[in-house]
């Protein structure tokens, strides 16, 4: 019993833990998701396409800039870059394109400064430039041209075409068209222009809803059970340069291993850090969330398994020496910050400003989820349905699944929602607003 009591209490803990970790960074993570999903709803896409065909300074600077102002999460990234290098851009240019969007961000770096530090906000930044400028001038020596001619191939063949990351994607091509032909002034006053953006936010998060969970439950359970000298076993410590090389080795090969991405390994960094890894260590973690598991098999469907496993010794390389530069950097100007033993936040509710933009940020996604549910009524959502399952918008003609119940078309976004679906109809059709008519353009 004692045994058993004692387990409970940890397990409560970390779950506590876990949530305060949340709640600390709630309003940024609103904040983060509604600017991304405005920004894409709104900025041209056709341009991007356009500028990229090479690697020269030019076209590294507009993909890294068009990567700032796109989705910060990595598969929405991954399947952008994919779907760039199929249109025609230079697959180096479209992997900057990739970096950019995922460590060069506003969301991510208000989050870093929340849990860890503005320094490390700071080091995102400053080591995501490092990482493009690196990424320009080794590509052509890395990637063989003939592993890039064979993806290519493999793309245009329709290897990898139709992923449920481009399906979930917040409008339809015509409707994004249709947005960015609008003026500014005009969209920026449209409710149907917000709901798309809406609906770009609620993509965003349902694709990364499963990696914000486990990287917070993740965290909070190792701030609880793993004691400080287990992390000090496994990172070196006391031995200067060499500490900090094996740390940045070691940090992407934790990310590889602990299927977070995204802004959700945020958490998890925040407990390496106050756990011992070096500055750097954690830095090059960060950067480690476009080589998880996940994104390998995604990369290895779209490109292939030789040019993955390229991909992989590439990227880790290249973070491994980002932190490092970071690490090196930072030290000189004094800007590397003590490692603190004191807990990643707060375990209690307090009325300070992170509970005022809490509560206001909440009202916001509350009118964002209004928006994304009511997107078709507002004269957005062309082209898209909502999966009456687990309420993902998906793109009616590259639905996994449809079935008609009672006179109404649902569309799924993969086969195991339409069996659920199967298995008790009803129980999925009492909204009418889960089952709305799709407009005609978007079955056309």
């Amino acid at each position: 019993m004692i045994v058993l009591a004692s387990a409970l209490d940890d397990v409560g803990r970390s779950l506590r833990e876990s949530f305060f970790m949340l709640w600390e960074t709630l309003w940024p993570l609103v904040f983060g998701f509604g600017l991304s999903g405005a920004v894409q709803a709104f900025v041209s896409r056709e341009q991007m396409q356009r500028v990229m065909g090479d690697h020269g300074p030019g076209a590294v600077a507009r993909a890294s800039g068009f990567g700032v102002v796109s989705s910060s999460c990595s598969y929405a990234a991954t399947a952008m870059a994919k779907s760039l290098f199929q249109k025609g851009a230079d697959f180096t240019t479209a992997m900057i394109f990739m970096f950019a969007s995922t460590n060069l961000v506003v969301e991510l770096g208000v989050v870093l400064v929340v849990l860890i530090g503005w320094q490390f906000a700071a080091a995102e930044f400053v080591g995501g430039t490092i990482m493009i400028v690196l990424l320009a001038l080794t590509g052509s020596l890395v990637l063989g041209s003939r592993l890039v001619v064979g993806a290519r191939r493999r793309l245009g063949g329709g290897a990898g075409e139709v992923d449920e990351h481009q399906m979930m994607a917040g409008v339809s091509e015509e409707r994004q068209a249709e947005l960015e032909r609008e003026p500014w002034h005009v969209k920026l006053r449209s409710r149907a222009a917000w709901s798309d953006a809406a609906g770009y936010s609620m993509a965003d998060l349902m694709m990364l809803r499963r990696e914000l969970v486990i990287g917070y439950l993740v965290a909070g359970f190792l701030t609880v059970l793993v004691p400080t000298h287990l992390w000090n076993d496994v990172f070196l410590h006391g031995q200067g340069f060499w500490t900090t090389l094996e740390n940045v080795i070691v940090g992407p090969f934790i990310a590889v291993i602990s299927f977070v991405c995204s802004i959700g390994n945020v958490p998890l960094a925040a407990t390496l850090w106050h756990g011992g890894i070096s500055f750097g260590g954690v830095v090059a973690f960060i950067f480690a969330d476009l080589i998880t598991l996940p994104l390998l098999l995604i990369y290895r469907k779209y490109y292939g398994g030789r040019l993955t496993l390229r991909l992989l010794v590439w990227f880790w390389a290249v973070m491994a020496v980002a932190g490092l530069a970071v690490e090196g950097l930072f030290s000189g100007v004094g800007l590397v910050p003590r490692t603190q033993s004191r807990p990643i936040v707060a375990t209690a509710f307090h009325w300070n400003y992170t509970t005022f933009l809490n509560i206001g940020f909440l009202v916001i996604a509350g009118y964002l989820y209004w928006l994304y549910r009511n997107q078709r009524r507002l004269g957005g959502g062309a082209g898209y349905a909502m999966d009456p399952v687990c309420g993902m918008q998906v793109e009616v003609a590259n639905a996994p699944a449809h079935r008609r119940y009672d006179g109404r078309d649902y569309w799924f976004c993969s086969d195991r929602c339409a069996e659920r679906f199967d298995a008790s109809p009803e129980r999925y059709t009492k909204s009418d607003a889960s089952s709305d008519e799709v407009p005609s353009r978007a079955r056309s």
